[in-house]
């Protein structure tokens, strides 16, 4: 929806609430037009339920108001004597049009000073859930959100089982545009494993303020733009398409940011023609073709020394083996290695990599070089670069293109230039020859990010065997920064026993009064 179709639909709202409670807004003391006043009338009502004002803004976050809605109907009622659990089921059931019925057909008084409290044990409990439930939503969505490691892509620096935090505040948090879902959860309902969304409405894309822009070879999280679900029906074109915030999550480097022009040569990272220069705790790997002249080395040695996940023994008695260059260095000198030599896609060799033209003769290992698109940066646009920037134009900015009469129209208008919209980047796993990154489905948009990974909180090995299982020295280590990671356990643990003492003081200081 567009912001205009916003406009309409919230003065909808209002009216729609205005025409089902000027009656009890009058019988609180207040004035009809005060229920027809957009947001001054959310003010008046939380005078009349006796809520906090506060309790507004939660109104006008996206999937915050899911849960208040609800509570303002029960609180609403409940302000005019409605107590019984029928009147609250039905408020509910309705989605609060149970609320016309009492303001037009039923003579109720206003209850000016009510009890907040909860009448029962089972509505306290209720009462705290769902307030908690609206904390952690409100975290979850706009501060922090916990996410997991799935896969080998940044081997070394985040490990298959990493359990991580994500700040949504550093790069600004992305208010959800799917307005209609689950809260806590991505796309998909737990157990029931059905969708926990609704394509409609949409929010228009917005974001909050940041605190800092996308560095060079930090590590983010973001919506994987490739559509999940169609890549699963390449044969029959069949296309399922998800809401940006409901894609699936993906986690990768970031190598090259909004103007940058980006190369790679012999499976090096090279920015704007010179080679990057990676964080010292980034751990590129490649597969390694190893000789041993027949020799059988020890694939449990292997993997205890190396951490070697991927790769295997070739029939001849040769290895390929997935390894730092440093590890590389290592195996060489042992004796039964003859030679060891990074395995390489030579330049020159095809392979199906972004944006799949058959002229350019670029795989993962020689790619490029190739421009990264910035707002507000104009680019030629030919036969030649609209490959590049096919996508972007029609899936990313939302524009009609159309090829007529040998010319390239853009909302109908012949087009020899084009001025990008949004800024874009760069994914790559520092897993080189393990990872489906921008080298097979091109740029990042801004529009797409989720957040920066800055906590690894807990890591669990599901190869080890008992308490092995998990990496001890990786709980609550940092994601970046430099040298060995650190482990903050200890000063975690410390700070909750001093918290859990506070509050037991405090408890015990409570009673005796």
């Amino acid at each position: 929806m567009t912001y205009q179709q916003w406009f309409i639909f919230f003065l909808v709202v209002q009216l729609i609430h205005f025409l089902g409670t000027w009656k009890l807004y009058v019988k609180a003391g207040r004035k009809s037009w005060e229920a027809a006043i957009p947001v001054y009338n959310a003010v008046v009502l939380m005078k009349i339920i006796n809520r906090p004002k506060w309790w507004v803004f939660l109104l006008f976050l996206p999937i915050i108001n899911l849960l208040m809605f609800p509570v303002i109907w029960v609180e609403t009622i409940r302000s005019f004597g409605r107590n019984s659990r029928a009147d609250t089921f039905l408020v509910i059931f309705t989605l609060g049009f149970y609320i016309y019925y009492i303001n037009y057909m039923i003579d109720v008084k206003y209850i000016e000073n009510r009890s907040l409290k909860p009448k029962s044990e089972v509505g306290e409990w209720v009462s705290s859930i769902v307030f908690a439930i609206v904390a952690a939503t409100i975290v979850h969505t706009y501060i922090m959100q916990p996410y997991t490691i799935p896969t080998s892509s940044l081997e070394k620096s985040l490990l298959i089982g990493d359990f991580l935090f994500v700040s949504k505040f550093h790069y600004g948090a992305r208010v959800p545009m799917t307005t209609v879902a689950a809260p806590m959860v991505h796309d998909t309902l737990p157990l029931l494993h059905i969708r926990s969304y609704l394509n409609h409405p949409q929010l228009p894309y917005m974001r909050l303020p940041a605190l800092q822009k996308i560095k060079r070879n930090e590590i983010v999280v973001f919506n994987w733009p490739v559509d999940t679900v169609e890549q699963f029906f390449k044969k029959t074109n069949r296309k399922i398409r998800k809401p940006i915030d409901k894609k699936s999550n993906y986690v990768k480097r970031c190598v090259g940011i909004p103007g940058d022009s980006l190369q790679i040569k012999d499976g090096y990272i090279y920015i704007n023609g010179k080679r990057t220069v990676l964080p010292d705790r980034a751990k590129p790997q490649y597969y390694f073709d190893v000789n041993t002249g027949g020799q059988a080395l020890s694939i449990n040695q292997l993997k205890n020394k190396f951490h070697v996940r991927e790769g295997g023994r070739l029939q001849n008695g040769n290895y390929i083996l997935n390894l730092t260059e440093n590890e590389a260095a290592i195996l060489k000198k042992n004796p039964y290695v003859k030679s060891i030599k990074r395995h390489l896609t030579p330049k020159g060799e095809r392979e199906e990599v972004f944006p799949n033209v058959k002229s350019l003769d670029w795989n993962k290992d020689n790619y490029g070089p190739i421009l990264i698109p910035k707002k507000g940066m104009t680019v030629k646009l030919d036969f030649n670069s609209l490959p590049f920037y096919k996508k972007i134009i029609t899936e990313y900015e939302k524009n009609d293109l159309k090829i007529k009469e040998g010319k390239i129209l853009i909302n109908g208008t012949p087009a020899d230039i084009y001025t990008f919209k949004q800024d874009y980047y760069w994914m790559m796993g520092d897993n080189r020859h393990n990872s489906e990154d921008s080298r097979y489905w091109g740029y990042v948009p801004f529009n797409h990010i989720v957040g920066k990974p800055v906590f690894i909180w807990f890591s669990w090995d599901s190869d080890a065997k008992g308490l092995d299982k998990i990496r001890w020295n990786r709980l609550f280590t940092t994601v970046h920064g430099s040298g060995k990671p650190v482990s903050y356990l200890y000063w975690f643990l410390g700070v909750m026993v001093a918290l859990w003492g506070y509050s037991f003081y405090r408890r015990k200081k409570k009673s005796e009064e």
